[in-house]
């Protein structure tokens, strides 16, 4: 823990100490958020992530431009909502050259 001992009273830390502590458990905190993946859930899940409404998410999922990103088996459809804006945006920047 930063060479401080557990067993220190938080009372006695110095302010650097109390610095350190602060900042080692937020950079892990960080990390671990960073990690977690968002889904989205069905159609609806795709048109809050895309800020459309239910047709233009139907559309968006028609054309093939997200598949990389869905995950269907019978009608649950997931969404991993970085990879599906990842590859919109890909998309959408090829197709206005």
């Amino acid at each position: 823990m930063n060479g401080i001992d557990p067993n220190t009273r938080l009372i006695d830390l110095t302010v650097g100490q109390l610095y350190e502590l602060i900042a080692s458990a937020t950079e892990k905190a960080t990390s671990v958020a960073k990690s977690e993946k968002r889904h989205a859930y069905g159609l609806a899940g795709i048109a809050s992530t895309f800020g459309c409404s239910r047709r233009t998410a139907e559309r968006i999922k028609a054309s093939g431009v997200i598949d990389g990103a869905i995950s269907q088996c019978g009608r649950t459809i997931v969404v991993d909502v970085e990879k599906a804006l990842q590859l919109y945006s890909i998309n959408k920047n090829i197709s206005q050259q």
